[in-house]
């Protein structure tokens, strides 16, 4: 009786998370961020004391990890309408190589050590760091290369200026670029920081999507 009841606790929190997860929209460990990691963790750890203390009910699994689903989803609205929560919660690509050059200060920031680059450079079977053009530290860890071409021209790496109305700073000093000369390059267009869903910077130009220009008119 008692291995019926693990094996129905088991076949039951299989299909009872399989549904959470798809609820909370994830998809491979590797996309998860931190608080999606932790959120992994905690209901990983409450299925394993629910299928080793066969005696307690199994509500008092289901609760608390319908609590977390819960918390995700918030979290998940809140990042969405707010960037600095956003950044707080699941953090910031951070540029490692620019240019073919190592950004070491931005490498101890983040604790990203010359063991961590160059075992990804050879996941991704690069040779030498002299082939990297750009090389991005993503918020969940992994990290995004874009080689240099044939002929190793410098191309121009959209870097965003504006995300949903919210300046990047970071991009700006970069770029060697003031605020105020976005605000007034905006103001050139006749808009506003507020206006603007996203813009980038390429090849010494500005390219804005508009929040207007994702509004679809039935």
């Amino acid at each position: 009786m008692q291995i019926i009841n693990i094996v129905f606790r088991t076949i039951f929190f299989y299909f009872f998370i399989t549904i959470a997860y798809r609820i909370m929209g994830k998809r491979e460990i590797g996309q998860l961020g931190i608080i999606d990691l932790i959120v992994s963790i905690l209901i990983a750890e409450l299925v394993a004391i629910s299928i080793e203390n066969i005696n307690d009910s199994i509500f008092n699994t289901i609760m608390p990890i319908s609590a977390l689903v819960l918390l995700e989803l918030l979290l998940a609205y809140i990042s969405i309408k707010s960037k600095k929560i956003r950044s707080t919660l699941s953090g910031k690509p951070s540029v490692i190589i620019k240019s073919g050059k190592i950004n070491y200060q931005e490498m101890v920031r983040q604790r990203y050590s010359m063991d961590d680059l160059l075992l990804s450079l050879r996941q991704k079977s690069i040779k030498s760091i002299e082939d990297v053009e750009y090389a991005i530290l993503e918020p969940n860890g992994k990290l995004s290369i874009f080689e240099y071409n044939f002929l190793k021209l410098h191309t121009n790496y959209p870097m965003p200026l504006i995300l949903d109305s919210d300046i990047q700073y970071n991009t700006l000093k970069t770029i060697h670029k003031s605020k105020s000369w976005l605000l007034n390059n905006l103001q050139n267009e006749g808009l506003k920081v507020e206006d603007i869903f996203y813009a980038f910077y390429k090849g010494n130009k500005i390219f804005i999507i508009r929040k207007n220009d994702l509004i679809t008119k039935s």
